[in-house]
């Protein structure tokens, strides 16, 4: 609960600064927040991920803009109530679609009966591979794995293109002043 708790006060703090690189800030540390919650719930490959691409490179990624761009967040021109009702009405669904759901940890759901057990017992004879994560994620998820990397792969090259096309601008407008 703690946890949830400085999430939720760090999200509090995303949402009323209008300081970016406070903001870039308190997004690290909710990312390493989130990653101490997936190790609570013994995700600890995710929460790797979560604390290195979440905590470590979108922080730099992100400073790296914030040196290229302003470090105050612009006024509003509009009005919040659309956003805000757009929020509430997905966070409503979202959470009606999770009250069908077995209780977690539940020993008798259909993961826990079909999926789990095979991977435990099969895992070294399928996949030749000692560690059933690693052989969860690179062979039997293989694929998914290939799409999630090449998704992040994809979004660190956009934004690198983002902020060279950015500096471009800034040199051709100080090289025409001079």
């Amino acid at each position: 609960m703690a946890l949830l708790t400085l999430m939720a006060a760090v999200t509090i703090g995303v949402v009323r600064l209008r300081n970016l690189f406070a903001v870039v800030i308190l997004g690290s540390i909710y990312s390493f927040l989130m990653a101490s919650v997936l190790i609570v719930l013994d995700a600890v490959d995710v929460a790797m991920t979560e604390a290195s691409v979440g905590a470590g490179i979108s922080t730099v990624l992100m400073l790296g803009t914030l040196y290229l761009t302003k470090t105050e967040e612009a006024a509003p021109k509009h009005s919040p109530v659309l956003p805000l009702f757009v929020a509430v009405v997905t966070a409503s669904v979202l959470i009606y679609g999770t009250l069908d759901l077995p209780r977690f940890g539940e020993p008798n759901t259909a993961v826990h009966q079909n999926v789990a057990p095979r991977y435990l017992s099969k895992s070294i004879e399928e996949t030749t591979v000692p560690n059933v994560v690693t052989s969860v994620l690179a062979s039997y998820r293989g694929f998914d794995t290939l799409g999630e990397t090449t998704v992040i792969f994809t979004a660190g090259i956009g934004v690198l293109l983002l902020l060279k096309g950015r500096r471009k601008k800034a040199e051709n407008k100080t090289g025409d002043n001079a």
